[in-house]
């Protein structure tokens, strides 16, 4: 059983000391890990605002909630991904995905095509950058990508390489998740016109998602860590502002009808007592939350993390 770590995930800020102060500020609080998203658009470029994050702080780990596959070659994402993991002395992770966003395709000029081939290109790449990582020289001749005598030509600092965590919601790229990946970050999956599926985001819906990964994982399944991304947090109740209180409760009550893992409201007793439920369970033990959040939910960090 993995023990609980929460991370924060954010994607921009007003100048270059708000970043810095932010950074310095989540790793006071006890988090974990901080992440960004890897979209176009209002947000900061993940490769260099991470770096910064690694150079503001000491112990706080960085990484992305995912790199989207599709917009880099696996030879690029490999290199960067261990020049990160070189700058920060080891505290980068390696989040990936099939990519989603229809907005980025678009802005791109790329083909939004089908959920089965973005997965393939993602299938093929995976295997490439893990080896890539890990130092080795590779050449490949696939459907997607072609290599020859590649390397990344960074040392990372963690060995073999670092840790890679695939987000996943859909069968297939829950199974492959569970083959690949350290870290399996839950989602509730998204349509193949890019809506997320919300009918994929009940606990009941997301016990079959754990089911499969363990019919997946065979031997696997004690290494890997599973991770939900929290789309709304706060607590309610004892220390915490009566305004803040108020609007928690009414968020948490509004949600708890859909009895979603990807939304966390109450008490600072009865959320912990829900997250120690859900890790029996279901082994969840890895919790995003949204930075708006995150000095709401610091008490359930310090209760929890690490235990």
């Amino acid at each position: 059983m993995h023990p609980f770590r929460f991370g924060i995930q954010q994607q921009s800020a007003a100048s270059r000391e708000d970043w810095a102060t932010l950074a310095r500020r989540v790793e006071s609080i006890g988090y974990d890990i901080f992440v960004m998203p890897d979209h176009l658009g209002r947000q900061l470029s993940p490769f260099a605002a991470l770096a910064a994050v690694a150079g503001a702080t000491t112990r706080l780990r960085i990484g992305a909630f995912v790199f989207a596959n599709d917009y880099r070659h696996p030879l690029i994402l490999a290199r960067e991904a261990a020049t990160l993991d070189f700058i920060s002395n080891g505290r980068f992770e390696l989040g990936m995905g099939a990519g989603w966003m229809t907005s980025d395709y678009r802005e791109l000029g790329m083909a939004y095509d089908l959920p089965p081939r973005r997965i393939d290109r993602l299938a093929e790449a995976i295997p490439l950058i893990k080896r890539l990582m890990a130092g080795e020289t590779v050449t490949h001749e696939g459907e997607h990508y072609h290599l020859e005598r590649a390397t990344a030509g960074v040392q990372p600092v963690q060995k073999p390489r670092p840790p890679l965590a695939i987000g996943a919601g859909g069968p297939r790229m829950l199974r492959l998740a569970a083959r690949e990946a350290d870290i399996v970050g839950l989602t509730p999956g998204f349509s193949a016109r890019g809506w997320p599926v919300i009918g994929g985001a009940t606990e009941s819906a997301t016990a079959g998602k754990v089911s499969t990964i363990r019919d997946a994982a065979g031997d696997r399944l004690e290494q890997l860590e599973l991770n939900i991304w929290l789309g709304s947090a706060g607590l309610t109740g004892r220390g915490n502002s009566l305004a803040g209180s108020a609007v928690a409760a009414a968020a948490g009550a509004a949600t708890a009808i859909y009895s979603s893992p990807y939304v966390l409201y109450g008490t600072l007793g009865a959320v912990r007592d829900r997250l120690l439920r859900r890790r029996d369970r279901l082994g969840i033990s890895y919790y995003t939350i949204p930075s708006r959040a995150m000095e709401s939910m610091a008490p359930l960090v310090e209760a929890l993390a690490g235990k």
